[in-house]
């Protein structure tokens, strides 16, 4: 039976390993570099209270109607377990599209992909950052930051395309080539220190590219009122900040036991000017322009500021439906919403076919 191993517990890598799932494979394994699931759908906790959380990446999903099949049942099947439900709140200067429909995640919407990880039975391991692939033996040896290698016969990477450049590897490819005159078959070996990606693949890669942008989640102790008349609001005049939410309040959460959480999001002009700031100078920065936005908000208990070098794709790698294969025999594939697009639809577009790929392989 096949060892499998998903590099990235994000949306992409959770819900691939649950589809996976029942496949003719034997243990899954999914490595993450984070110390939790979610990727860009992370949830972060209150260093002095771990009920009180905010969403400091993905907000809230959309199903367009225009694009609702086949992802309908992915959609029916998180509103039934209850991950999902209806957002109700009050969003300034959302642009709804005539037959969308808007779902917060009541737990955060890191429990989206957590509820991906369980339902897969995979193996799931935290602080894995995986920095070489080698091919060995007819296997895969991966090797991370912290621990020995592993080796795995199929390997599936979802984390962002630029990450997946950057993996170190030295793949002997034991392709057969006529030597000399004789026309005798010697095998042709390649070492390289980056991982065997042929030339259009490596260009197809290099052409993705992607948004950045800061994330602050401020979190309050209970009982602190925040008095804004909304849940969450889009500002399209300011040069720093580009979304402010009542985090709690967006996910109709409210309660007396728990403090609220505010999450802002800067514009992505702010976040690629100030990408390689002191994280430090970047928080009072954009502290002092929510300020002059929300003047009555109160001093918070904690902050986190989060930098999301790799916040959304503006353009994804060409000619690819989900996936692209860089090594057939073991089976080395790629994937994530760097393939498709930024959203949940763009996530499970890639997963399935991902899934589709490494089923048709076995």
């Amino acid at each position: 039976m096949a060892r499998v191993l998903v590099v990235g517990a994000g949306l992409t890598g959770g819900a691939c390993a649950a589809l996976l799932r029942g496949a003719p494979l034997g243990r899954i394994a999914v490595w993450d570099k984070a110390r939790g699931a979610g990727g860009r759908m992370s949830t972060s906790r209150s260093a002095q209270d771990a009920a009180c959380t905010a969403d400091l990446g993905a907000q809230y999903v959309t199903l367009e109607a225009e694009r609702a099949e086949p992802r309908r049942s992915f959609y029916e099947e998180l509103l039934s377990h209850g991950i999902l439900k209806p957002l109700t709140a009050p969003i300034e200067g959302m642009v709804v599209k005539e037959g969308s429909c808007n779902y917060v995640a009541p737990q955060g919407i890191s429990s989206v992909v957590k509820y991906y990880l369980k339902q897969s039975g995979a193996d799931v391991f935290y602080e894995q950052h995986v920095t070489r692939i080698s091919l060995r033996d007819g296997k895969w040896e991966v090797s991370r930051k912290m621990g020995p290698p592993e080796q795995f016969d199929i390997v599936i990477l979802t984390m962002p395309v630029p990450q997946i450049l950057q993996l170190q590897g030295d793949i002997v490819n034991n392709e057969m080539l006529p030597a000399g005159v004789l026309g005798l078959m010697v095998p042709k070996l390649r070492c390289s220190n980056v991982i065997l990606i042929n030339e259009s693949q490596k260009q197809q890669l290099e052409s993705a590219s992607y948004s950045s942008r800061y994330a602050l989640g401020l979190f309050y102790e209970a009982g602190t009122r925040i008095d804004v008349p909304w849940a969450a609001q889009y500002i399209t005049d300011n040069p720093c900040i580009r979304f402010i939410s009542i985090d709690n309040k967006k996910r109709n959460i409210e309660s007396p036991e728990i403090g609220p959480s505010v999450v802002v999001h800067t514009t992505v002009t702010f976040g690629s000017e100030h990408l390689d700031s002191d994280p430090a100078e970047v928080q009072q920065l954009i502290l002092s322009y929510l300020e002059r936005i929300v003047p009555s908000l109160p001093k918070p208990a904690s902050i986190k500021c989060q930098k999301w070098r790799y916040s959304q794709v503006t353009r994804a790698v060409p000619n690819c439906l989900g996936q692209m294969i860089l090594h057939t025999q073991p089976l080395l594939i790629c994937g994530g919403d760097g393939f498709t697009r930024s959203n949940f639809d763009g996530c499970i577009d890639s997963a399935m076919s991902l899934a589709e790929a490494v089923k048709s392989h076995l």
